[in-house]
């Protein structure tokens, strides 16, 4: 295929976001969260976090969706999954498991989507996009 034949970087983006979309909602909406709940989840396994941390780091998942961070932290609060406490939003013991139960899950798409990559590769793609955010504008 010629070079100029190639699709652009933003099908390639679109598709493979969509796809991994679809592959989540496939993989953990079975067990009551969607992606960005999961995300939510991930960013809360580390330690507290507060509120508008938790936005600033959770928004460019947000942008084309109807449902804010504080609509996805309903239900995990409603779960027992998460509690607020003076320092920020934290994992309870039932979060941490389910979280733990979900990780597995995850690594597993993560694996498949990442099949015939080398690491170095991964790093160097995920490095490109980066840099290409940055130099749109992003400075998060």
């Amino acid at each position: 295929m010629a070079t100029d034949d190639r699709r652009p970087i933003g099908f390639w983006l679109k598709l493979v976001d969509r796809l991994i979309d679809e592959e989540f909602a496939a993989t953990i909406e079975e067990h009551g969260v969607t992606r960005r709940q999961w995300q939510l989840l991930s960013l809360l396994g580390d330690s507290p976090t507060p509120p508008e941390e938790l936005d600033k780091r959770l928004s460019p998942f947000l942008e084309d969706s109807e449902t804010t961070t504080e609509d996805e932290l309903r239900e995990l609060i409603e779960s027992d999954w998460v509690r607020a406490q003076p320092s920020g939003f934290v994992l309870t013991e039932t979060g941490a498991v389910a979280f733990g139960r979900l990780g597995e899950r995850v690594a597993e798409l993560r694996d498949r989507a990442a099949e015939g990559i080398e690491p170095t590769e991964y790093n160097r793609v995920v490095g490109t996009l980066e840099r290409m955010a940055r130099n749109l504008g992003w400075n998060a």
